[in-house]
Parts: structure tokens; sequence; C-alpha cells
């Protein structure tokens, strides 16, 4: 890694230390503990807050966050770079092997289903260090909540999906008893089929005007469903970005005084224009054992697969890009390089690494125009932090694992990422 680069996350760590110890030294001098409301939108690239004016974009909300809050300048996300793994490292602080959600979906020997339960947790979470603390939360279709220590809860569960939405009949089956009906006496066109955008915020709204939790989760979809469906960067993906400003702004409308704002994103988008079968891949350059793909990444575990895949990267037609340093490996994502991974690779631009044993095809159909299946280092993810007792500042980028901490200290709540979880407590 460039010296510089090294230098900036060295300082970007101190910088966010002392930022932390401010934000507890902040809240202990208040008259009124703050509050958090986390906002995470799925599939908010840094790039849209970045380059916002050249995008051209509408985002008066998010501007206005950015323009008054810290924001770091991009966040290297969790391996894998996916939805339910990144949302639970941003409320555990630790990497996907160590909190136990792995993926979306569990493997195939465990039954293949998402990730429903809260108890498939390895680790502590931020709404159990606000239960310890006689503090209250709430989740809004966040990953991984089925059954969990929160007060007021409707998590992501769905039978049927249509794009980013989900059948409300599913998520109220498991929500806390009465919450639907709460808010529908707010919002009377909350009820409809489709748990969306629209009404996950007039969920946040009811819970901003009425209980008012301590920590608030709230997991915005529809962006990551229209870059899948159209690409990142887009005419309709920028277009249902503006939407979801439209949809933060009035939430703040209604914001009470002492919360502070949390702006986040699990994972960052690429363009996909093809596929390449990293089956009939190895096939061509005869390679029968020694490399699998894992983490968007082509690994070989002995020399003779590195060195024909090595060989294999000067082809254009073989879409394999950029060689991974193995400490760089070593060090965003220590469990993928305790076996013997002697070298590692990313796709080209624009291209997702895929294997169909069936098809002797080298490319195979790209079944979206975008993902985030890569490497974490290929994009980045979003944090801004406003409200009360946080000033205005741009810092460096930061990793994903530490954003767990920063909100337990605006929580003002101990909290150690990595403990394990503790029993299942009583409500308060």
């Amino acid at each position: 890694m460039p010296a510089v680069l090294t230098f900036s996350r060295r300082l970007g760590a101190v910088t966010l230390a002392l930022a932390a110890l401010a934000i507890a030294f902040g809240a202990a001098q208040s008259p009124e503990r703050r509050k958090l409301l986390v906002l995470s939108v799925d599939g908010l690239d840094w790039r849209y807050l970045r380059d916002a004016d050249r995008l051209g974009l509408k985002i008066p909300s998010l501007r206005r966050l950015m323009a008054e809050g810290e924001t770091a300048d991009g966040v290297l996300g969790a391996t894998p770079t996916v939805t339910w793994p990144s949302h639970t490292t941003l409320i555990t602080g630790v990497e996907p092997s160590r909190h136990g959600i792995l993926g979306n979906q569990r493997p195939r020997d465990e039954g293949g289903d998402y990730y429903w339960k809260a108890d498939l947790l390895k680790v502590d979470t931020l709404w159990h260090a606000t239960r310890r603390a006689k503090l209250t939360s709430a989740a809004i279709t966040w990953p991984v909540t089925v059954d969990a220590d929160i007060d007021w809860n409707l998590p992501e569960l769905f039978a049927k999906r249509r794009g980013g939405a989900m059948d409300l009949p599913s998520i109220a089956s498991k929500s806390t008893p009465g919450l639907v009906e709460r808010i529908t006496a707010m919002y009377p066109s909350f009820p409809q089929e489709w748990m969306d955008d629209r009404t996950r915020a007039l969920a946040t709204m009811y819970l901003m005007r009425e209980p008012r939790p301590d920590l608030t989760l709230v997991h915005f979809v529809d962006l990551d469903s229209e870059a899948h469906d159209n690409g990142p960067f887009t005419r309709e993906a920028n277009a249902m970005l503006e939407y979801t400003d439209e949809l933060v702004g009035r939430i703040l409308a209604v914001l009470p005084a002492n919360v502070v704002v949390a702006l986040v994103s699990d994972h960052g988008f690429e363009r996909t224009d093809r596929v390449t079968n990293v089956a009939a891949l190895l096939s061509r350059i005869g390679v029968k054992s020694g490399a699998n793909v894992e983490a968007g990444l082509l690994l070989a575990t002995d020399d003779v697969a590195a060195a024909a895949i090595r060989k294999a990267r000067t082809d254009p037609e073989h879409g394999i890009g950029r060689e991974v340093p193995i400490d760089e490996l070593r060090r965003i994502d220590p469990s993928r390089s305790r076996g013997q991974v002697v070298a590692a690779f990313e796709p080209a631009d624009f291209t997702m690494f895929g294997r169909d044993q069936a098809s002797p095809s080298l490319t195979l159909p790209a079944r979206e125009k975008g993902g985030h299946y890569g490497w974490p280092g290929r994009y980045r993810a979003t944090f801004v932090l406003w409200g009360p007792g946080i000033r205005p500042a741009r810092t460096p980028e930061i990793r994903m694992t530490e954003i767990a901490s920063r909100f337990a200290a605006v929580l003002g709540v101990p909290f150690m990422p990595g403990a394990p979880t503790a029993p299942r407590s009583p409500a308060h």
C-alpha cells in the first residue's frame, strides 16, 4: 500500500477516536440524552454523494446532512459486500466471520434460507447494548431482526418481493404486537400490500413522533433494487435516490431536537456488463484444482494455479483484473487468507465472476445491469453523522467495523464489539 494511504488511514483512525471521545463528552454534558436514528440506504455508493454536482442530483436533504454534519470520505465495507452481512457489521462492529451472518442466505447445508432470526447472531449488537442500558430500540426492515430484543420491530421478512418492496403480511406476522395498527392510525395509507420505502418512511415518522426510541434502525431498499435493474448512476437510479431524499426530508421535518441522524449504506455498486464463467476459464487454461471463487475474488491455493491465472490475465477476453496483494487480502479480510491462498484476482472492470459447470461458454449473460458482489476495495459505502453535538467535518475514509462504536458513543452506552450475544432479556 502506498505510504500516503497508510498515513491517511492512520490519521483517520486517530481522528475518529478523538471524535468518539468528543461525542461521549458532549453527551455527558448534555441535559437531555441524545437519541440515534440510523438511516441505511441500501446500495448508496459514496460516489452518489461525492459526485452529486457532476451527476446533477437534486438531493437537498442529503446535501444538508453533509454540509452540517460529519462526512467520511467513503467507507471500506465488510466481506462479502452484500446486504445482510454488511448491515450486521454496521451494528456489531465486527466482520461477518465473527458475527456469523456470512451472506444474505445461509449455506446450502443449512437449508439455504435467509438469515432471518436474531438468534443466528454470534455477537452483541447495538440493540443489546441499549437494552442493557435500559434504553429503547426500534427497527424497520433491518436484516436479522426476527424475534430480536427490540421494543418496536418491523423485521425484514418476506414471502414475496417486488423490487425493494416486501409483503407486509409477512412483516406483520413477526412485528411487535399492535405496531402496524398504531402506525396505521397515524398514517392510514400505511397498510398497503407492499412495504416499500414510502411506508418505511411513514413507520419512521410514527416512531419519531410517538414512542421516540433511543435507537432506531431503518433499512431503505428501493435504491438498491433500481441499481440492480438499471445500473448505478443511471437516470433511473439517480431518480430513485432523489425520491429517497424526499422521504428523508419528511423524516427530518418531524425529528425531535435531541436526535442524531446517521446516514449509512451497506456497500457500493458497479455496472455489470459481463460475467466470466470461471468453470470454463479454468478448464481452458488447464487448472483442474487449486482455484476457487470467494467474496468476488478468484483465489489460487497453489503456485501452479496462480501462475496459470497470471498468464491468463494478460488476455482481456478472460475478464481477469487486478491481482490483489496478499497483504491487502490479510488486512481487509483476515479470515479469507487463513488458508493456503497464494494469489487473489479481481474481475476486470464491469465484470463479475460466475460459475456454470454445464456451460462451455467463457462469458455468461449478466442477469443484472448492476451488482455489488466484489472485493470491498472496488467501491465505497457511505457514512454521514448529523445532529446535536456533531460539528461539520470531512474526515478520511473509515472501515465499516468502526461505525458501531461511533453509534454507541452517540447513545452514551457501553459497547464492546465482538462480545458474545447474551441470553434474550425480558422486555421492559
